[in-house]
């Protein structure tokens, strides 16, 4: 589906393929279809409008104008294993973490695992640079976990400040490929579901394995090699029968880089033969969308916010006939423009508009649009407030 960073302005043909609940993915999604395009139906021809083919119910869906969330997009994985290590040092001082959770781990590993955690998460906050406009707002945080000091003992308002406000900014530290960087974080998963007895801890065991074993299948590549004995016990239960947070650490460290030699997995393709059965077509308006020209798509567009504020005081007042004052005409302009009905220069654009030098600006076909929440004699509110002049700003 074509939605940001496409621009082709001959596009005369939308086709929706697939269900959308995103506003702003489909507004998006349709705006690929609303650039100009001089000439495409020939010399002096501009294109003037364009076709949307919903197989999707997307149309009908979004011509109620529902109201939608757009859904929390997917952490970058840095921010991912940023968090995650900070997790694991969570964990590691709890007081309790010599327990049964940690499966008896010696003390001195959990404070060698520790201390390799916390570099690894201090080298990377003292390579942020504090010109980078994304760190500057975060300056004081930064230099402050920039010095070894400050993850001797992190306090719960520490953590909070680090997932918070520091986990995913830019830093100049440099870093390995992805695949060896999405192995971290297997692993690091991994350490947190045995430290705290999680069910989990099966799934992720069971994608080591498979790594483990695509890994053998490249026994002719030197490093392999030398690592197939760890290979080779990674698949046997009895490893991980008796695996410790040290032996997860020791096997991340040496299988790390050797997780790109894995061949990507290729999908064989399938080929069909079959013809659509197009049903009756149906028409959905879509609110501020669906008018073919300027001023009916603004007129669609106002009438849309006026009946959505329709318990503001200003058209309470359009709702009961009562006379509309200057201050009322310039809040309501400034409520359109805020809500992006139009800006000052789309009502200027509008024929009949009362404006002096930046003035209030009501065209009569809006307040028109506003006519169908009155019940009774519209006409003579609106018309009260086309005429209505005034005063002049001074230039200075």
């Amino acid at each position: 589906m074509l939605d940001t960073g496409i621009d082709v302005p001959e596009v005369l043909n939308l086709v929706f393929f697939k269900l959308v609940r995103s506003k702003t993915k489909f507004w998006q999604m349709v705006g690929r279809g609303t650039r100009l395009c001089p000439n495409v139906f020939g010399p002096g021809k501009d294109k003037e409008f364009f076709y949307i083919f919903d197989y999707c119910q997307n149309l009908e869906f979004f011509s109620h104008d529902p109201e939608t969330t757009d859904g929390a997009l997917g952490a970058p994985l840095g921010k991912r294993l940023f968090t995650a290590r900070l997790e694991l040092i969570a964990e590691l001082d709890k007081p309790d973490v010599s327990g049964a959770a940690a499966v008896q781990q010696v003390a001195a590993t959990i404070t060698e695992l520790r201390n390799e955690t916390t570099a690894l998460l201090q080298a990377e906050v003292a390579a942020m640079n504090m010109e980078n406009f994304v760190v500057r707002p975060q300056r004081r945080l930064v230099e402050k976990y920039a010095a070894r000091e400050a993850w001797i003992s992190l306090s719960a308002d520490s953590m909070g400040e680090l997932a918070r406000d520091v986990a995913g900014l830019p830093s100049e530290i440099e870093t390995d490929d992805e695949e060896a960087r999405r192995f971290d974080l297997l692993i690091l998963n991994l350490q947190l579901a045995m430290l705290r007895s999680e069910p989990g801890f099966t799934r992720l065991r069971d994608q080591v394995k498979a790594i483990a074993d695509l890994l053998e299948e490249k026994s002719a590549i030197p490093m392999v090699a030398q690592q197939m004995t760890l290979i080779q016990e990674c698949q046997t239960d009895e490893w991980w029968q008796d695996v410790t947070l040290s032996m997860l650490e020791q096997a991340r460290k040496r299988l790390r880089l050797l997780v790109k030699l894995i061949d990507k997995q290729q999908r064989k393709p399938i080929y069909t033969d079959f013809v659509d059965q197009m049903g009756t077509e149906t028409t959905f308006e879509l609110p501020g969308f669906s008018a073919p020209d300027t001023y009916d798509r603004f007129r669609a567009k106002a009438r849309q916010f006026l009946k959505a504020h329709e318990n503001h005081l200003t058209i309470q007042k359009l709702r009961t006939n009562e006379p509309l004052t200057v201050t009322d005409l310039i809040e309501l302009e400034k409520m359109m423009i805020v809500a992006g009905v139009g800006s000052p220069e789309d009502l200027v654009g509008f024929a009949g508009v009362i404006s002096d030098r930046g003035g209030a600006i009501v065209r009569q076909d809006v307040a028109g649009a506003a006519a169908e929440l009155s019940e009774s004699g519209p006409r003579r509110v609106f018309n009260s407030c086309e005429r209505r002049s005034l005063p002049s700003r001074d230039p200075a």
